[in-house]
């Protein structure tokens, strides 16, 4: 397995139909597992690995204890100097993503992209595509991205600097922060930053409470492959901010993410 972290996506009862309606979307993708857990307190459950663009993700079908929210949600960068039809190709995604789904922020032009919108898709989870300047850093091309609001709001850069002290190969990249005059957002706070986690891109953002709702839950937790008993310890160490949430391999730090921290064994499809 090439990601160290891998995002791990809770459906319901749809989690091999997902991957296969994200699958037929992307370019550069495909499932690679199929299994099932037998006799679980919610009954048997389809889990899938599955790859787009390359980029290594995991669902399960575990019930309906969590429902998706755009807490957590994945930057597709399309990058120009790489894809030449990188503007058509966005505009044939967003039409696919949004059948059943919700429009987050329009498919337009912004002063950070000439086309960028935010969509959450009819299972939930959420997207932002984005045709990146080809003058820009490299960056892969996808990114889980991270929103702190409510009971997180303005902790983006307290959060990202604790998650680079606790992992290893890190790297602070952009930051920019809110202007004089954005509000209901505060001033100074994180209206972007990307940062590396074990040589993987993340990104993080503040939100204001005025116009979210949501916080992070266990629908998208991120997945650990530690290997040996050392490592899961120092993780489960390191991470872990709330006692009664840990099962399984299960934690969630002290912002309400949830990881699971489990040997590489566990992990390999």
């Amino acid at each position: 397995m090439s990601q160290k972290i891998i995002p791990y996506l809770w459906f319901d009862k749809e989690a091999v139909a997902a991957a296969e309606f994200y699958t037929s979307i992307f370019p550069d993708s495909k499932t690679t597992f199929i299994s099932q857990i037998k006799d679980t307190p919610t009954g048997d459950c389809d889990v899938v690995s599955f790859e787009l663009m390359n980029y290594e993700f995991q669902a399960i079908s575990a019930g309906p204890q969590f429902t998706p929210n755009p807490s957590i949600s994945f930057i597709v960068n399309f990058d120009p100097k790489y894809d030449a039809n990188a503007r058509k190709r966005i505009d044939e995604i967003w039409v696919k993503l949004s059948e059943g789904g919700k429009v987050l922020m329009p498919l337009n032009t912004y002063p950070f992209s000439e086309r960028y919108g935010w969509i959450q898709d009819k299972y939930g989870f959420s997207w932002q595509l984005i045709y990146t300047d080809p003058e820009g850093e490299d960056r892969p091309r996808i990114i889980p991205s991270f929103i702190f609001v409510t009971d997180t709001c303005d902790k983006a850069e307290e959060a990202t600097e604790f998650y680079l002290s606790v992992f290893e190969n890190t790297q602070r990249g952009a930051i920019s922060r809110y202007p004089i005059g954005s509000e209901p957002n505060k001033e100074g706070s994180i209206m972007f930053t990307d940062f590396k986690l074990e040589d993987q891109w993340f990104a993080a953002m503040d939100g204001s409470t005025r116009m979210h709702d949501f916080k992070f839950n266990e629908a998208i937790s991120l997945m650990i492959s530690c290997k040996d008993q050392e490592e899961i310890d120092y993780y489960q160490d390191k991470l872990s901010a709330v006692p009664e949430a840990e099962q399984f391999g299960w934690v969630k730090d002290k912002y309400g993410v949830s990881w699971q921290i489990l040997p590489q064994s566990w992990t390999d499809c």
